[in-house]
């Protein structure tokens, strides 16, 4: 059982680090965007499975913040690169 919840980290992981790739390697300022923001989101899945395999809700308490203030710093983001680039 605990094995599936490995797998799925793992997994999680290594779209991470393909995420991260295209964070460094991207060619425009959005693409940076979209890679930082998927890595975001993975985390807050990484998170929330953790949680479910430990049985303790402060993961998704974290998570739930986490994911707000991700929002949040993409928001800002995305009207710092429409002011600069349109």
């Amino acid at each position: 059982m605990i094995l599936a919840w490995n797998i799925s980290v793992f997994v999680l992981g290594l779209l991470i680090f393909g995420a991260t790739l295209r964070l460094m390697m991207g060619p425009t300022a959005p693409d940076r965007v979209v890679a930082l923001d998927a890595i975001n989101t993975l985390v807050v899945a990484i998170m929330i499975v953790l949680g479910a395999v430990y049985k303790q809700t402060v993961f998704v308490d974290v998570a739930i913040v986490y994911a707000l203030l991700s929002f949040v710093g993409t928001l800002f983001i995305a009207r710092f690169l429409k002011r600069n680039y349109l």
